[in-house]
């Protein structure tokens, strides 16, 4: 099945001439979800992770489906303010300012592996954060796998893990 015949572009969202690459098509059919969760999951086996760890807000809903299959669990990293109780958090710098995000602080013990999963991997600039922040709860990062990566950015060079991809768009 060609998942990109599932994704819809569109022109200049969130801003003008940015183009994006939006999944909610992909999420309306049920058959071509599956495909991806499938395909997903052959680029996590490999890496033998304890548990995902899904990217707000859209890597929730591949990593959700995605740890079901696998058995195994999933933490989320999400933006500052939206987890309660103790909190580790990492600032890092975007292209146009700058964020924070932030992980529950006990529930990745020391030592396990994990597998950081996301939609979409562009400049790398969230994913790299994310990677940084998992090594300072010193959770082992296997690797990343995203649905969709946008080549010409060359965000993966920002990861210092193995990176997986489905759907690659020259962006």
């Amino acid at each position: 099945m060609d998942l990109k015949a599932y994704i819809r572009q569109i022109p200049d969202f969130p801003r003008p001439g940015i183009l994006f690459y939006d999944i909610s098509t992909l999420l309306q059919r049920p058959d071509a979800f599956q495909v991806a969760i499938d395909r997903l999951a052959e680029l996590v086996v490999p890496h033998q992770p304890h548990r995902l760890v899904g990217i707000e807000s859209r890597g929730f809903i591949l990593a959700a489906p995605l740890a079901l299959q696998l058995g195994v669990g999933l933490t989320m990293v999400r933006k500052r303010g939206k987890l309660p109780g103790s909190v580790v958090g990492h600032a890092y710098n975007l292209e146009y300012g700058s964020d924070t995000i932030e992980i529950s602080a006990d529930l990745i013990p020391a030592g396990s592996r994990v597998v950081v999963v996301d939609d979409l991997i562009a400049t790398g600039g969230t994913a790299a954060a994310a990677v940084e922040l998992l090594a300072k709860i010193e959770a082992e990062v296997a690797a990343a796998v995203f649905l969709i990566e946008l080549t010409g950015l060359k965000g993966r060079a920002r990861l210092q893990v193995p990176v997986g991809s489905l759907i690659a768009y020259d962006g």
